[in-house]
C-alpha cells in the first residue's frame, strides 16, 4: 500500500531533492508525497485530499507556523503523525513541537538517510494504531451486538415459548371439537332417520338455524382454525431457530433452516401492501447434510443481507412507474450448493465449500459504493435507517468465526448479489 506523506516547507528547492532523493520509491508506488508551502495550504489539501498517513513540516512558515499547524492536525485525525524540520539552533520549537504531539524532528541540512528511517518508524507507528483502532472498533461493535443478538434471542425465545403454550392447547381442543362434531352428525343422522324432524316445531327451528349451511361450513371452520394454529406453530418453531444461541464450538446445522427462518421474520416486508409491490422470493436449496457452523451468528448474517436487498428494491421502486415495477417485478434469488456443483470450482481446494447466493434484480451500485460496502459505519442509506454495521459485522461472522468469505457482484442496473462461502 502507498504510503502518503504531505510535505509542508516554504522552501521551493526542498520538493526538488524529496523527488529527487525517493524518485525509486514513488516509482514504485511505496511513497506518495504531496507538497504545501505553508500550514494553511497543508489544511486545505488535507481537506481536499484522502487521508495523509504522515505530515513532514518546517516550524518557521509564513501565514501559517508548523507549531499551529500541529495543534489543528491532532484537531482533524488522531492517528496522523507529524516529523517536524527546523534548523539545529532552534531547540526551543523544536521542544515545544514535541510538547503538542509531533512523532520526531529532523535538523536542517537533512540527512536523507536520517530522514528515511525517521519517516518509516513513523509510518509504522501510524499503521500499527490504525490497525489497533479498527480492531478494537470491530471488538466494541461485535459486543454490542451480540449483546443485542442475545437480547433478541431471550426475547424471542420467552415469546415462542409463550405462544406455544395456548397453540397447544388451541390444537388440542380442535382435535376434540372436531371429534365432537362427527359424533353430533350421528345423532342427527339417526335423529333425521326416525322421522322427528317432521315436527313442525323442530322444522322451524332447522329453517331458523340453517342448520344446512352449518352442516357445511363447521368442518371447514374447524380446518382454517387449526391451519392458523399450525402456522403459529411455525412461526414459534422458526422464530427458536433464528434466535438459537450458539455454544463454544461449531454445531451441525440446517442451513436452509435458517435462511427459511430469517424469511419468516421479514415476511411482512416481502408482502404487498399499501403501494408497495411484493417481492417474490425464488428458493433453489441443493441437496446436502447439515453444516457445522455457528448458527445463531449465520442465522444473523442472512437477516442482515437478505434486509438490504429488500432495502434495495423498495428504494428503486421510489424511483420507478408502476408500469415499470410491473414489467420488472421485484425478485430476490436465494441459491445454495457445495463447491463441488458449482462451474466455478476452485481444484486445489481439499475440503468441499458450502456457497450461499442471496442476489436482487434492483439497481445494483456503483464501483465506489461497492468497494466501501463492507467498511464499518459505512452506509447508503438515510440518517437513522441504516447504521453501516450490518455487512461489517457479517463479513467478521463469515471470514472470521468460519473461516470463509463473504464477496458482492454488483454493477449499475444489474442488481446486485451476496456471495457466502463457507467450508464444510
Amino acid at each position: 500500500m502507498t504510503a502518503k506523506i504531505l510535505v509542508v516547507d516554504d522552501e521551493q528547492l526542498l520538493e526538488y531533492v524529496i523527488e529527487q532523493k525517493f524518485r525509486q520509491k514513488i516509482r514504485l508506488k511505496e511513497f506518495e508525497f504531496v507538497f504545501a508551502h505553508n500550514g494553511r495550504e497543508a489544511l486545505e489539501k488535507i481537506a481536499a485530499s484522502s487521508p495523509f498517513d504522515l505530515v513532514l513540516t518546517d516550524i518557521n512558515m509564513p501565514e501559517m507556523d508548523g507549531l499551529t499547524l500541529l495543534q489543528k492536525l491532532s484537531e482533524i485525525d488522531s492517528t496522523l503523525k507529524a516529523v517536524v524540520i527546523s534548523a539545529y539552533g532552534d531547540i526551543q520549537n523544536i521542544r515545544t513541537a514535541m510538547n503538542r504531539g509531533a512523532f520526531d524532528f529532523l535538523t536542517k541540512p537533512i540527512d536523507f538517510q536520517d530522514m528515511e528511517i525517521t519517516m518509516q518508524r513513523a509510518l509504522d507507528t501510524v499503521k500499527e494504531v490504525r490497525q489497533n483502532l479498527i480492531e478494537l472498533q470491530e471488538v466494541q461493535t461485535q459486543l454490542i451486538q451480540n449483546e443485542k443478538m442475545a437480547s433478541v434471542g431471550q426475547l424471542v425465545t420467552g415469546v415462542a415459548h409463550e405462544i406455544n403454550n395456548p397453540v397447544t392447547f388451541i390444537l388440542g381442543n380442535i382435535e376434540h371439537a372436531e371429534n365432537y362434531f362427527q359424533e353430533v352428525l350421528k345423532a342427527l343422522g339417526i335423529y333425521e332417520e326416525y322421522g322427528a324432524t317432521n315436527h313442525p316445531e323442530i322444522q322451524e327451528k332447522i329453517q331458523e338455524l340453517d342448520l344446512e349451511f352449518i352442516l357445511e361450513d363447521l368442518p371447514q371452520l374447524l380446518s382454517s382454525m387449526r391451519d392458523g394454529a399450525e402456522r403459529i406453530r411455525s412461526i414459534s418453531i422458526s422464530l427458536r431457530i433464528f434466535s438459537r444461541a450458539d455454544s463454544a464450538a461449531k454445531v451441525p446445522f440446517n442451513i436452509h433452516e435458517g435462511i427459511d427462518s430469517s424469511l419468516l421474520i421479514l415476511r411482512h416486508r416481502l408482502k404487498a401492501n399499501e403501494g408497495k409491490p411484493e417481492i417474490k422470493v425464488i428458493k433453489n436449496y441443493g441437496d446436502f447434510p447439515p453444516v457445522k457452523c455457528y448458527p445463531g451468528q449465520l442465522n444473523q448474517v442472512f437477516l442482515n443481507i437478505i434486509a438490504n436487498a429488500i432495502d434495495a428494491l423498495e428504494e428503486w421502486n421510489a424511483k420507478r412507474t408502476n408500469e415499470e415495477i410491473k414489467k420488472c417485478p421485484n425478485q430476490i434469488t436465494i441459491r445454495t450448493f457445495l463447491t463441488n456443483e458449482s462451474e466455478k470450482i476452485v481444484k486445489e481446494l481439499s475440503t468441499l465449500h458450502l456457497i450461499v447466493s442471496i442476489a436482487d434484480n434492483g439497481m445494483g451500485m456503483t464501483e465506489e459504493v461497492k468497494e466501501r460496502i463492507f467498511n464499518h459505519l459505512f452506509t447508503t442509506k438515510p440518517v437513522g435507517k441504516g447504521t453501516g454495521l450490518g455487512l461489517s459485522i457479517s463479513r467478521s461472522i463469515v471470514e472470521e468465526k468460519h473461516g470463509g468469505w463473504l464477496s458482492c457482484n454488483s454493477a449499475p442496473g444489474e442488481g446486485t448479489e451476496f456471495i457466502i462461502e463457507i467450508p464444510t
